[in-house]
C-alpha cells in the first residue's frame, strides 16, 4: 500500500480538546523550619522554597552540595530559598518519608526537590538539568505558571500531583516515544495501587499523544521537552495528575468514592512512587528492546484503536475533508491511519488535537 506523510488537522467528535491542559541536608545545628503550602509565601513575587532529600547517603550528599553551593536557580533569577529535609521540623503536605519508603528504583526519583509553591516544576528541572543527577524529581503542592503542550495553561490546584524529572538519551529518533512510555507507566502504576490495596480498578485511558482520561474526562497530562548538548538529549518530563482535586474536571479520589464505600484515598506520594517503580521497568524495556515491546499493552490502554476521525488538509485555497481509521502508531510516534481508499497516512497533531 502507498504511504504518505502529511501534516493534518484532526477533527473528531471522539477526540475532544481541553483548552486548559490538565495537565534533604546541611549540618545538624542549622535552623529548622516548619513548612506547608499555606505557610509558604503565597504571592508570585516572594522567594520560592526548595526542600531537598535523598533516598540514600549518595543522594543526600548531592543535596548537601546543591544547598551549600546555592546551585539551583529559576529561569527568571527570582530568589530561591534552599533547605534540607533534615532541617524541617514539620512538613504539613508532601510526606517525603512515605514517598521514599515506597520507592524501589535504582535511578529515578531518588533525589527529591519538594516545594510548597513554585512557578513550575518543569522550569526547575529543565533550567538546572546539568546540575542534577539523571532521574532527579521536583514536586510542588501548587504551581502558578504551569504549562502544557503548545503553551496551554496547566491548571495546578492543591491536591493535584505535579512533578517533573530528568532523563538523558542518546538516540534522538526515539525521544518522541518517551512520552508514551511515561503515559503507560502512569496508567499501569495506578492499576498496581488499586490491585495492591484491594480497590476497584480505575481504568485510566491514554488519549494520544499525551493526555490521560478517566470515564471520558481528562484527569492528567504529560509534557516532554528536550535540548541537545554534548551529543546527548537532555529530556525533562512533566506530569500533572488530578489525585485529590475535583477541579477543573474530576480526580482519582472523586471517582473512587463513587465505586467503593472504603474510606481509602489515593495519596500523591504513593502514586508518584508507584509511577517511578513502573517507569524504570518500562524504560529499561524501551531502551533494550524498543517501543514495540510495549506496544501491545499501550494499545490496550489508549482510546484510538479503530477510531474513525475526520481530517482536514489544505489544498491550495480549499480545505478537503477525509475520513480515516486509526491503525496504530508509526515508528516515529505519530498516528498511523488508513483512508477509505486504503492509502496509509501519518497524522500529526495541530497542537491541541
Amino acid at each position: 500500500m502507498p504511504f504518505t506523510t502529511t501534516h493534518l488537522r484532526l477533527i473528531s467528535p471522539l477526540i475532544h480538546p481541553y483548552s486548559r491542559s490538565i495537565r534533604s541536608l546541611v549540618s545538624a545545628n542549622t535552623k529548622r523550619f516548619r513548612l506547608s503550602a499555606s505557610s509558604a509565601a503565597m504571592d508570585s513575587n516572594s522567594s520560592c522554597v526548595l526542600v531537598l532529600s535523598g533516598k540514600s547517603l549518595a543522594e543526600n550528599e548531592i543535596a548537601e552540595s546543591l544547598k551549600s553551593n546555592s546551585t539551583l536557580k529559576l529561569p527568571d533569577n527570582s530568589e530561591v530559598s534552599i533547605h534540607l529535609q533534615s532541617e524541617i521540623v514539620k512538613q504539613e503536605s508532601f510526606d517525603v518519608e512515605l514517598f521514599m519508603n515506597s520507592l524501589a528504583t535504582n535511578r529515578f526519583g531518588r533525589l527529591l526537590i519538594w516545594s510548597p509553591r513554585l512557578p513550575s516544576t518543569h522550569d526547575v528541572v529543565s533550567h538546572n538539568f546539568c546540575e542534577l543527577p539523571v532521574g532527579a524529581v521536583c514536586v510542588a503542592d501548587v504551581q502558578f505558571k504551569g504549562r502544557g503542550r503548545s503553551k496551554n495553561a496547566w491548571e495546578s490546584p492543591k491536591g493535584c500531583l505535579m512533578f517533573s524529572f530528568t532523563i538523558q538519551m542518546e538516540d534522538g529518533r526515539v525521544v518522541p516515544l518517551l512520552q508514551y512510555v511515561a503515559s503507560l507507566a502512569l496508567t499501569e502504576a495506578i492499576k498496581d495501587v488499586c490491585s495492591r490495596d484491594g480497590l476497584p480498578c480505575l481504568d485510566i485511558k491514554i488519549k494520544w499523544p499525551n493526555d490521560l482520561y478517566l470515564n471520558g474526562i481528562k484527569v492528567g497530562g504529560i509534557l516532554c521537552t528536550s535540548t541537545y548538548r554534548t551529543k546527548k538529549f537532555n529530556v525533562s518530563i512533566g506530569i500533572g495528575l488530578n489525585v485529590n482535586n475535583e477541579e477543573p474536571t474530576t480526580c482519582l479520589n472523586a471517582v473512587l468514592r463513587k465505586l467503593s464505600d472504603s474510606t481509602y484515598q489515593f495519596q500523591r506520594e504513593d502514586v508518584i512512587a508507584a509511577f517511578f517503580n513502573k517507569f524504570e521497568t518500562f524504560y529499561d524495556t524501551f531502551i533494550n528492546q524498543g517501543f514495540q515491546s510495549l506496544e501491545e499493552l499501550y494499545y490496550k490502554t489508549w482510546l484510538h484503536s479503530g477510531q474513525r476521525v475526520i481530517i482536514q488538509e489544505k489544498n491550495e485555497d480549499q480545505v478537503v475533508e477525509n475520513v480515516v481509521t486509526i491503525q496504530g502508531l508509526t515508528s516515529s510516534g505519530y498516528l498511523l491511519a488508513m483512508g477509505d481508499d486504503n492509502q496509509m497516512c501519518e497524522l500529526h497533531p495541530d497542537g491541541n488535537r
